[in-house]
């Protein structure tokens, strides 16, 4: 049996990147909630608000694909 830690899946930069990603999509959303045009059919609704989504989307996907730099083992 080794004594060795246990590796987690992901690093603290992971859970920050996964975390800045959660908070774009809250702020996307936030946008298109915002929209004062009938059905959501403003700049907010239509344009700004889906881009900002989309970003938060890929930076989730890039917070899990990530992998920080390895230290040496010794």
């Amino acid at each position: 049996m080794d004594n060795s830690k246990e590796k987690l899946a992901f690093d603290k930069g992971n859970y920050l990147l996964l975390l800045a990603g959660l908070l774009c999509l809250i702020v996307g959303l936030t946008l298109m909630a915002m929209d004062n045009e009938p059905h959501g059919f403003g700049v907010l609704g239509l344009t700004l608000g889906p881009i900002i989504i989309a970003i938060g989307f890929l930076i989730e996907i890039f917070a899990i694909l990530y992998k920080g730099k390895s230290k040496q083992q010794e």
